[in-house]
């Protein structure tokens, strides 16, 4: 009875299928990997724990009611912002919705699966369109769908960054809805999907829509179309895209419209990567930052390089798909066309982020190899000697790692004998049709015909309408195959289980090592977060309990766990990331003493009296430094909350003082300490004279034009106790605070020291980050002594700049 089945429906065979498959190998591989959730390793690199999962959390508590704000306005991050643009930007995937069905606490697992499942579709609808492009084994279809969805862009780039997923669905999806526009059928139903692609991540929709024409402008050529036909196609096509593009309008226009107000990124020149790490990024194993990931599978890579040399395919396709994967991979190095691939902006991290449409056309190409039948011995071995020429090339990269040789080995091993032994079933099928009549095909080579509606049935004719020797069925061998010697039924079926068994098996073994590979290798040089844990659940109680929203703010604190903790553990603090983060909110908290990273997209939380009094935070959660963070310190002291009256979040303010405040960021003057007071309308600190010597007792030298200041090096001297010093006179108990956006390491307020002492340190220590992408926050150091005379010392972690009105002591009875 399972004979007919899958004779009946090769395409929900072949899609579930590639579906299984893809959750096989991705789990499998976080397995060996020992990555979340399988094993200790967190997952949460980069985006993933400061963006994604933060996002998903807020979406959870917004399906379930417990969020502070709307669809409009997000109140928890960045004192109040915008979160329409945010929401179409990371959640507007129909996938996002899911996480909802998970326990709030498992939010990390939510979004893993999630991934999961987007990873999943995307080999789901490949194997559905394989099938819809050409007939063929529906086993095989499903074998390159999850080639395709386990590509090395999946599951290396878009594995930490899961809206791109959305982009690995929407493509094979959107290639369909060419074959819808072809065929003249489903005109509604393209216009939604187009529209659905585009809503649920337009940037790498817009991607996909490129590679989708491609592949439609070149099954046009290859079905030799008359010229009239052509166009009347191609313009239904754009007429289906753009009003698909049109109905997701509302919602891509508000995302544009929030990058023209968002604080603007790094601005990068593109430079393509060198001949080597590009056919190394090919290949099993590989990883780099930076490069193309392009690796679908020694198997599917083998058959697109065959089919160049396949005779019994038609001219134009072994023609015209070779040279469009050609074609696509100049464009991803030349740079006007990486521009147009990217929407005519570089982006910022990997520069490579189109190449998913590459590993698509490599799939499809091997279909179109196989779906005439196994190459024969001529054109394998003319692909087996191309992929030892790219494996040769590769070899001068590092970025093939020495275990990469043995798994490219054992899968080229695999691919070769599977395929030889599949040719062989069918040379077996071949000599005994020629004698018996019109055999059933066994249940693992399909249907041997399927009807199209532009090109009739194509186990007769190429899809260009001419009748060619070898272009027959899906499943007909070569003709220097076909001339073997007769092999029995079950024989047949024996080695075409054997044959399935190796190439699925090579396929999930490289997947599996691959992935494995790209999971291990990321934790080296992105940076990484704790998934939900005892310090998360801390936090959340203890802002649960402090809340008095909307009476007032409750920060989670100075000590950040990830970039949107607001989001994660609650509260509503100033802490906020987003790739659309106001340029008007960085600058002005800039301006008021904050700092950040990601160069201004990643704002934190500011610890200061003044500021909490302006925007309203009467509870704040003062939580030990991160210890999943190697390089902080090793602190396991309790959480804890201090609270403080402050005015509502709505004041009045005197028209006077109004009306200076209606100049905005440009208002703002070089001192965090008097914008501080501008804002709060008193005078509140002092802003002392300075003297700034080095660990060497002497004058700095002054800094450059965009880190003014004085500049204090790291470097070690012979006394380990002198260090560099800020020395300054302010009113007796006034808090200190110092504000060195340019300086990384520590300050402590220290007494001044004697013949027998150096000075000891009192006050809590400051800790300052900064580079060449973030800046460093304004830090509380604790009471002037009686004296009035403060000594400030440094201990720096590389060179920073101290620069001019750096102290501020707040007289905190006139606040």
């Amino acid at each position: 009875m399972q004979r007919p089945t899958l004779r009946g429906r090769p395409r929900q065979a072949a899609a579930l299928l590639a579906a299984v498959l893809t959750v096989t190998a991705f789990c499998a591989a976080d397995a060996v990997a020992g990555s979340y959730p399988f094993g200790p390793r967190t997952r949460a690199v980069n985006d993933l724990g400061n963006q994604y999962v933060p996002f998903h959390a807020h979406l959870w508590d917004l399906l379930h009611g417990r969020a502070d704000g709307g669809l409009l306005v997000n109140w928890q991050s960045g004192y109040g912002s915008s979160f329409l643009p945010d929401l179409g930007t990371y959640l507007s995937s129909p996938f996002a919705l899911l996480v909802a069905l998970f326990p709030r606490d498992e939010i990390d697992l939510a979004v893993y699966a999630v991934t999961v499942l987007k990873t999943a579709c995307a080999g789901a609808a490949m194997a559905w369109l394989l099938l819809r492009l050409r007939p063929g084994r529906w086993w095989a279809a499903g074998l390159l769908g999850a080639a395709y969805a386990l590509c090395g862009w999946s599951v290396a780039d878009a594995s930490y960054n899961p809206m791109w997923l959305d982009g690995l669905v929407a493509l094979p999806l959107l290639c369909l809805v060419g074959e819808w526009v072809l065929a003249g059928r489903r005109r509604l139903l393209g216009v939604v999907v187009v529209a659905l692609a585009w809503i649920a991540n337009f940037y790498t929709a817009y991607m996909a829509t490129l590679g989708a024409a491609l592949v439609l402008l070149l099954r046009i050529w290859l079905l030799g179309l008359p010229r009239r036909r052509a166009l009347t196609t191609a313009g239904r096509a754009a007429a289906t895209v753009v009003l698909g593009v049109g109905l997701s309008a509302p919602l891509v226009t508000v995302i544009y419209l929030g990058t023209k107000h968002a604080y603007p990124g790094r601005v990068t020149h593109f430079a393509p990567v060198g001949a080597e790490d590009l056919l190394a990024r090919l290949l099993p194993t590989t990883y780099g930052f930076g490069s193309p990931a392009l690796f679908v599978g020694t198997t599917a890579l083998l058959l697109a390089l065959a089919l160049p040399f396949h005779r019994a395919a038609p001219r134009r396709v072994r023609a015209g798909w070779p040279l469009l994967v050609a074609a696509v991979t100049l464009s991803m190095q030349w740079t006007p066309t990486h521009l147009a691939w990217h929407a005519f902006a570089t982006p910022n991290g990997s520069p490579y982020r189109q190449a998913f449409v590459l590993c698509a056309l490599l799939v499809i190409a091997a279909w179109h190899s196989l779906s005439y039948g196994v190459p024969d011995r001529r054109a394998l071995g003319a692909g087996a000697a191309l992929l030892a020429l790219v494996a040769a090339v590769a070899s001068g990269s590092g970025l093939v790692r020495s275990y990469a040789w043995p798994v490219l080995l054992a899968g080229a091993v695999c691919a070769l004998g599977g395929l030889l032994l599949l040719a062989r079933t069918e040379t077996g099928g071949a000599a005994e049709a020629g004698s018996a009549p019109d055999p059933a095909p066994d249940a693992m080579s399909g249907p041997r015909t399927t009807p199209d509606p532009i090109s009739g049935p194509r186990a007769t004719s190429d899809p260009g309408g001419r009748s060619e020797p070898g272009a027959g069925a899906g499943t007909a061998p070569s003709r220097s195959m076909a001339l073997g010697r007769r092999t029995p039924a079950r024989p047949r079926t024996l080695l075409a289980a054997l044959a399935v068994v190796l190439l699925i098996g090579a396929q999930l073994g490289e997947a599996t090592a691959t992935s494995a590979v790209a999971t291990r290798l990321r934790l080296n040089h992105l940076d990484d977060y704790a998934p939900w844990g005892a310090r998360q659940q801390r936090q959340a109680d203890l802002i649960a309990e402090a809340d008095g929203w909307p009476r007032y703010r409750t920060d989670p604190g100075r000590e950040q766990t990830v970039g949107n903790d607001p989001m994660v553990v609650g509260g509503q603090g100033a802490q906020y990331y987003s790739s659309l983060t106001a340029d008007v909110l960085s600058r002005t908290l800039t301006a008021l003493g904050d700092g950040w990273t990601s160069r201004g997209r990643n704002l934190q939380s500011l610890d200061n009296a003044v500021t909490d009094a302006v925007f309203s935070v009467g509870a704040r959660v003062h939580s030990p430094p991160d210890q999943h963070q190697r390089w902080n310190p090793r602190d396991r002291s309790p959480a804890t909350v201090t609270r403080e009256d402050v005015p509502p979040l709505v004041t009045v303010r005197p028209a006077a003082e109004a009306a200076r405040g209606l100049r905005g960021v440009a208002g703002f003057g070089p001192s965090p300490y008097r914008n501080q007071e501008l804002l709060l309308g008193a005078r509140v600190y002092t802003v002392p004279a300075l003297t700034v010597r080095t660990a060497a007792g002497e004058p700095p030298r002054p800094g450059h034009d965009d880190r003014p200041g004085l500049v204090i090096d790291a470097r070690r001297t012979a006394d380990a106790g002198r260090r560099p010093t800020i020395t300054a006179q302010c009113p007796a108990g006034s808090e200190v605070y110092l504000w060195a956006p340019h300086y990384s390491g520590t300050a402590r307020l220290t007494a001044a020291p004697t013949a027998g002492s150096p000075g000891a340190p009192y006050g809590p220590t400051g800790r300052f980050t900064a580079d060449a992408a973030k800046i460093a926050a304004m830090q509380r150091l604790g009471a002037v002594p009686d004296s009035g005379r403060l000594r400030i010392e440094l201990t720096p972690s590389r060179a920073g700049t101290v620069p001019d009105q750096a102290v501020g002591c707040l007289d905190t009875a006139r606040l």
